[in-house]
């Protein structure tokens, strides 16, 4: 079956208007068994209370005329009865469980423990992946760029790195000195993946259930930010959540099963990986270099999505698959790629940017925006100190993060002796000495 889309009549093309699945009037059209709605629904009458019919259909995310030949042939089985309800029909009739219902649900529950809104089969998923990829495109422009890192100070030669990678949604390596703002930048595109994405709550494969809607990660659109046309006449599936573009920050504790589909054999069902998790939106690979796993063994893992944009995953059952991988990869790392990987990986990470150390004049900027953010009047004569007073003597270069570390680390101080909450050179000094390493004190012990 062909999924169907309802569209959004007040997005803007320019922040990709998203397309949501059009909800499915019949068992056929939700590309879902009857076993599988069986195993559902009795789980569900297992766990819960009394329900009607429509409650039933509203907490499994589908429209009641989907379920109800399921509950035509649970009554007929005698797994559930009629009790009550009003004489408009079966969305409004009251249905409890019976004990054959409750012992089948049983033996449903040791094979999966996954209850809740019913999975999307794995062929409509790749479906909508393969649509909102090819019309849900970042549109960029220098402005645009410009406009996302505003609260940043980045040269423009950066920003014009940042942004053609961003366009055309290759991966992109963020590297430079540590302190100059990598994790940050890469944070920064999330201001450019305007728009939003439907994700489903889990995905059927063969029967398997993986589940996807990641609450940390997935950022669901508030309620009263909906269009007020957006209503029941959409006939919106609601088996996907309506989301932000995902953002996912993975960092030193990224492991190759990481990537891998994760099996719970108490539970029963699958989680997805990060990339999965991340589909429609942006994945930064934080600390890259400093995982447990070698960067070689990291991006052999790569080579295939990054090149084909297709992800191949592989269930308990030894059965693989592929899906679409709609990801933006952002590399992060303080250590040089050419020490990481050699040139035929980074051939394939076909954007490099690199995070320069500020500039005096940066330097300065960062400074004083720091303070204005902080509520503390900015003095010349303390970015004079750093500067010429105590980095250069030491032959300290300056970082993009020294600025906000030693102010706080001032504030700490005067708060700690008592002293007013002003900057002054004494406090940047002392803030100086317990922020940065005496190497040569320690050479001379």
């Amino acid at each position: 079956m062909a999924i169907s889309l309802v569209k959004l009549k007040d997005a803007e093309p320019l922040k990709g208007a998203v397309l949501h699945p059009q909800a499915p009037t019949t068992l056929e059209e939700a590309g879902l068994g009857q076993d599988l709605i069986t195993q559902l629904v009795l789980k569900m009458m297992h766990f819960g209370s009394d329900f009607t019919g429509a409650e039933m259909a509203r907490r499994l995310g589908l429209e009641f005329s989907v379920i109800e030949p399921v509950l035509d042939f649970l009554k007929r089985s005698h797994q559930c009865d009629v009790f009550g309800g009003a004489l408009v029909g079966g969305p409004s009739y009251q249905y409890r469980i019976t004990d054959a219902g409750r012992r089948r649900a049983l033996l449903f529950l040791e094979q999966s423990q996954y209850t809740g809104v019913a999975p999307v089969p794995l062929k409509q998923y790749v479906e909508y992946m393969k649509t909102y990829g090819t019309s849900q495109r970042v549109m960029v422009s220098r402005e645009r760029v410009r406009s996302a890192f505003s609260h940043l100070v980045l040269s423009d030669k950066v920003l014009d790195q940042v942004g053609p990678a961003i366009a055309a949604g290759h991966s992109m390596f963020v590297y430079g000195p540590p302190g100059n703002g990598k994790t940050v930048i890469a944070q920064g595109i999330e201001n450019l993946m305007e728009g939003e994405i439907a994700i489903p709550y889990a995905i059927d494969v063969e029967g398997q259930i993986i589940r996807v809607f990641d609450p940390v990660n997935h950022q669901l659109v508030p309620a009263e930010a909906a269009n007020t046309e957006w209503t029941k006449s959409d006939h919106r599936d609601a088996r996907w959540a309506r989301c932000k573009r995902p953002m996912v920050m993975v960092g030193g504790e990224l492991t190759l099963n990481s990537l891998e589909l994760a099996y719970s054999p108490t539970m029963g069902f699958y989680t997805a990986p990060a990339q999965l998790v991340a589909n429609g939106g942006v994945l930064v690979i934080d600390d890259f270099g400093r995982q447990h796993c070698s960067p070689r063994d990291l991006l052999n893992r790569w080579i295939v999505p990054l090149e084909s944009r297709v992800d191949y995953l592989t269930l308990q059952t030894g059965q693989k698959f592929d899906i679409p991988f709609n990801v933006l990869v952002v590399f992060a790392t303080n250590i040089k790629p050419s020490e990481l990987v050699d040139e035929a990986f980074l051939r394939r990470i076909h954007y490099k940017v690199f995070a320069e150390s500020p500039t005096l004049a940066d330097f300065t900027q960062i400074y004083k925006g720091y303070c204005s953010a902080k509520g503390l009047q900015y003095d010349q004569s303390h970015v004079d100190f750093l500067v010429d007073g105590y980095f250069r003597p030491r032959g300290i270069k300056p970082r993009g993060c020294h600025p906000r570390d030693l102010i706080e680390q001032a504030l700490a101080h005067a708060d700690y002796t008592g002293a007013p909450r002003e900057l002054t050179t004494e406090l940047l000094e002392a803030a100086c000495a317990g922020y940065f390493v005496d190497d040569t004190e320690a050479a001379t012990t």
